[in-house]
């Protein structure tokens, strides 16, 4: 590990079940961390990793995940928590204050800025108050404002990993999805070139943003991207992070279209699943979020790429085996200290 990162660290990461936490566990393996890889879902990939400390906890949604969450950090005397997934964000901001008393550190914005960021009728409201351009956005009850001819995105509004994510052409279409999908909402449609801006902002409010195309994607994922460099889509995604007053890691979407005009759809407070290509392309993404995780300076010069730089992924079998053989290896795992 360079001189300039922090010394390992016990860090628990939640989400290991989909791709970015999946990924970030590895990253952090990799850099020499102890990882507690923790997710609902007891065939998680994440778990399955070599050298985690697996652990199944309860759903997101639970009254008791958070206190669980404490108790679980405390007993494994965790040093951090980063998220994976947008679901644990709420409830373990709300007992940030026993976590940090215990010692364990996060490194998430304010309460309302994460609520700006996983509500995305909310997001959409900040946005345009901003001026930043955006797709325009109606709640179910405004869809009758919806104009003519105009393909609508219907999706959850505080949904992730493009689950429920529909598309339509009419309002009637969308109408009936909204009776399906839990608190819908209906965006309009843009084409274009697709982009993610893997983004780390610091505590002073500095912001490394690294640029890929998103050049094939399915199930929300990019499984084919391509790093770049364009002025104004790094403009706008800095001025995104400002609006929202991000902080750590976190990571910004849109889209420029066909006649240069650059849009911004979403921005996760979490890392991207793609963002190995970033490290790929040069950036220590991970390793300078864990400096400024404890406290330490992000060196932004470590955090530039290269363009021109692919990533293609693919499924993998990770694990085949009996799953009451997997059961006995998750219990025997459990515990480790």
């Amino acid at each position: 590990m360079p001189a300039d990162q922090t010394a390992p660290r016990r860090i628990l990461v939640s989400g290991v079940g989909a791709t970015p936490g999946f990924g970030l566990t590895r990253s952090l393996l990799r850099l020499g961390h102890q990882v507690v890889a923790a997710d609902a879902n007891p065939l998680a990939p994440g778990l399955l990793l070599t050298d985690v400390i697996p652990r199944v906890t309860l759903r997101a949604n639970d009254p008791g995940y958070g206190s669980t969450m404490a108790e679980l950090c405390r007993d494994l005397a965790v040093d951090a928590i980063v998220v994976g997934i947008e679901n644990d964000l709420p409830p373990l901001i709300d007992v940030r204050p026993r976590l940090e008393a215990d010692g364990v550190r996060l490194w998430l914005p304010d309460a309302e800025s994460v609520h700006a960021c996983i509500d995305k009728a909310a997001f959409h409201e900040v946005l345009t108050q901003h001026g930043i351009p955006t797709p325009r956005t109606w709640r179910p009850e405004e869809f009758d404002q919806v104009p003519d001819g105009i393909g609508l995105v219907v999706k959850p509004r505080k949904g992730h990993g493009a689950q429920n994510v529909h598309f339509v052409q009419n309002r009637d279409h969308a109408r009936l999805l909204c009776e399906l999908i839990p608190e819908a909402i209906g965006q309009e449609r843009v084409y274009g070139r697709e982009f993610t801006a893997d983004c780390l902002v610091d505590r002073g409010g500095r912001a490394s943003v690294i640029l890929r195309r998103r050049d094939l994607v399915k199930a929300g994922l990019a499984v084919v991207s391509t790093t770049f460099e364009d002025d104004a889509v790094r403009n706008l995604v800095v001025d995104t992070l400002g609006a929202v007053r991000a902080a750590g890691l976190c990571c910004v979407q849109g889209f420029v279209t066909d006649d240069g005009q650059v849009t911004v759809t979403e921005l996760n407070v979490r890392v991207a699943g793609g963002f190995p290509l970033a490290e790929a392309a040069g950036a220590d993404l991970v390793g300078q979020m864990v400096n400024g995780l404890f406290g330490l300076p992000v060196d932004h010069g470590r955090l530039t790429y290269r363009t021109g730089v692919f990533l293609a992924n693919y499924v993998e079998t990770l694990r085949v085996g009996e799953v009451a053989e997997l059961a006995l290896t998750a219990s025997a795992k459990g515990t480790q200290a």
